[in-house]
């Protein structure tokens, strides 16, 4: 009866944690979940010896040990540590967490999943008629108990979710419970285990201070080319200022080109996008960085050039992974944004909140900020979501929601334009950004 619920469980690790990881599982019992993410070195540790056994007979190319995890001490780091069904049986909780995060580095993520305490009442029922296996007296504890707990160990919750509503293979039953109604209000809350996805508490970045690269997407924007040499400031070790130009008719790449040699800037690049469309360009820009750390400006300069080091200090400081910039809080400048681009804007933010189990408050804001290699990571599994997105956004946030970053609002002030038009369309663009929620829906939020 239980073999479905535990192949549910792996379907949903694997889709968290991409192959060839360096893995722990706490509590791994026979190793069926560590073997099916195809971890590059997968350590597995259970306090069963005959679980360990069976564990290194089955999989001989992972790594088992016979100890409690209350105690457990690799001496090394991990990229991702599993508590699968074991929180519930810990005799205490808050030291396991402590040894998950001295196996952590800054972007370790311990994903656990534990049974909802919703279940606890049918659970003893199911055991007194003989239903059910019965279980040791169990910790049935909150998402919010299990936030506290993680705290404590100097771990930080970066979502939760609720899944698995019908634990029994039962066909088209089980798949629309399973992958659809679980995720929705109210069935929500009927989910019989809940998936806590954790990171170790921010610290600032040690180290020698990354380049910083500013990629912007310029078409038709010759007017404001200037005022961007101008206005982007140094960051960090240096500041890098990556021009990508997209077939202006104003003669935009003539006047960037025309600018880095009177500047004579160093860190200063001009290529010209070989498609169509701001995320083509800032794919290019990506690719061709030398920093570590990458943003990108919008070349109608509507988010001030002067923000930029709030959003390097985000990042620097460890309090996020992905910066997001939020021209939805402060009041704007009268023009900046069309009513009807603002209740757009508005209802895709509630939208991919809900899809990400993360609060991100404006999607479409040309600002965000991420390292080089996360970048990288989405970029080598692109394929997953499809090269789909004109703007950009959708490709970044979709691939750093899959890879459990941690995102970060940061409100601006948004100003209105002052040189050219805007080349987003309304209405056909608003279609568009629907269909892609459509989308993501099928591929980040039910799987």
């Amino acid at each position: 009866m239980r073999r479905y619920y535990r192949n549910r469980l792996a379907e949903i690790y694997r889709f968290l944690v991409p192959p060839g990881a360096r893995v722990l599982e706490l509590g791994c019992a026979r190793g069926d979940l560590l073997a099916a993410l195809k971890p590059s070195y997968g350590v597995g540790v259970d306090v069963s010896p005959a679980l360990v056994s069976q564990a290194r007979a089955r999989y001989p190319h992972l790594h088992f040990v016979e100890a409690d995890a209350h105690f457990f001490d690799a001496g090394e780091k991990f990229d991702f540590i599993l508590c699968s069904d074991i929180v519930n049986d810990l005799w205490d909780v808050q030291q396991v967490f402590e040894v998950a995060a001295r196996h952590s580095q800054a972007s370790t993520r311990l994903i656990l999943n534990c049974h909802s305490r919703l279940w606890e009442i049918p659970r003893h029922i199911a055991e007194r008629f003989g239903l059910a296996k019965p279980l040791l007296p169990q910790n049935w504890l909150t998402v919010g108990d299990i936030a506290n707990l993680l705290y404590l160990a100097d771990l930080e919750m970066v979502r939760s979710w609720p899944e698995i509503m019908w634990p029994l293979r039962t066909p088209l039953i089980d798949t629309l419970c399973n992958r659809y109604l679980v995720k929705l209000w109210p069935f929500r809350h009927l989910g019989i285990t809940n998936f806590v996805v954790a990171r170790p508490r921010p610290q600032q970045r040690k180290g020698p201070k990354p380049i910083v690269s500013v990629v912007v997407a310029a078409r038709n924007e010759a007017g404001n080319i200037a005022a961007i040499f101008d206005r982007v400031p140094e960051m960090g070790s240096g500041t890098e200022l990556i021009f990508v130009e997209g077939h202006s008719k104003d003669k935009t790449y003539e006047k960037i080109e025309a600018e880095m040699a009177r500047r004579q800037r160093p860190l200063t690049k001009l290529f010209r996008q070989p498609g169509k469309g701001k995320g083509d360009a800032v794919r290019m820009g990506f690719a061709q960085a030398s920093g570590d750390l990458l943003m990108i400006l919008d070349a109608d300069l509507t988010v001030a050039p002067e923000d930029l080091p709030r959003f390097y200090e985000a990042w620097e400081s460890n309090k996020g992974e992905y910066i997001n910039g939020v021209r939805l809080v402060y009041p704007m400048e009268e023009g900046a944004m069309r009513p009807f681009n603002f209740l757009g804007n508005k209802f895709f933010s509630l939208a991919f909140s809900w899809l990400l189990s993360q609060s991100i408050k404006d999607t479409l804001c040309g600002t965000k900020v991420m390292s080089k290699a996360q970048y990288k990571m989405i970029a080598d599994n692109r394929s997953y979501f499809g090269d789909f997105d004109p703007f950009g956004d959708f490709d970044l946030i979709f691939g750093a929601a899959k890879y459990n970053l941690k995102f970060v609002d940061l409100p601006i002030r948004y100003r209105e334009r002052t040189y050219g038009d805007t080349n987003i369309q309304r209405w056909t663009h608003g279609w568009l950004l629907l269909r892609m929620v459509l989308f993501a829906m099928r591929r980040v939020k039910f799987i």
